[in-house]
């Protein structure tokens, strides 16, 4: 089963170039509808329609005060350029604990390592992207955690990021474009997401 390095994620171009120069697809894990893992495929490859159903991973990390920290895609990207999104999310490689993809990214995108971070379940669904006409067919682990430290948004991935209180989330949802599958993603996390943040947050 073959794993991508995991320097090799790139925002423009779901391939990586090797050092003579070919370029090497990245990898996706395929699983059933119950999350196991039935084989691979190439990440352009699973999200053409009708999309096959591969694992993924979705992180919403909070500061001290209860905000959501958010990221606005960077334009690069070939999948949602541009639109808002929640603090990080991504596929494991082929074999990667989603835990362990879910640090890495993190780390990757936004230069830094959660204070916390938790399992906050599943969720499964089926979102086309009408910009693109790309399709998200996701077994999503989700994760919630506290950041304390400085965010260093890496600027091929992310080109602007926010801390939102409820209220604030719900005026940039009604008024910028936000990722197909964000408010899916933030409903199945919203019990783990209260349990952290209490219920002063307003989660």
């Amino acid at each position: 089963m073959p794993i991508t390095p995991a320097n090799g994620q790139t925002a423009g171009d779901p391939a990586v170039s090797t050092p003579g120069g070919a370029a090497e697809p990245i990898m996706l894990e395929l699983v059933d509808e119950d999350g196991t893992t039935i084989g691979t495929a190439e990440k352009l490859a699973a999200h053409q329609p009708p999309g096959q159903l591969h694992r993924a991973f979705s992180v919403f990390l909070f500061d001290e005060k209860g905000r959501l920290l958010l990221q606005r895609r960077a334009l690069g990207k070939y999948h949602s350029p541009g639109v808002w999104s929640n603090t990080c999310c991504g596929h494991p490689y082929p074999g990667e604990a989603p835990f362990a993809a879910a640090a890495r990214r993190t780390a990757e995108e936004l230069g830094l390592a959660p204070s916390l971070l938790a399992e906050a379940g599943t969720v499964r669904y089926n979102h086309p992207d009408p910009a693109s006409g790309l399709v998200e067919q996701e077994y999503n682990h989700l994760f919630v955690g506290l950041v304390r430290a400085e965010p260093a948004p890496d600027p091929e991935e992310i080109g602007e990021i926010a801390f939102v209180t409820p209220q604030e989330l719900a005026e940039r949802h009604a008024e910028a474009p936000f990722s197909a599958w964000f408010m899916t993603v933030l409903d199945a996390a919203r019990p783990a997401v209260r349990e952290l943040t209490g219920r002063s947050a307003g989660w």
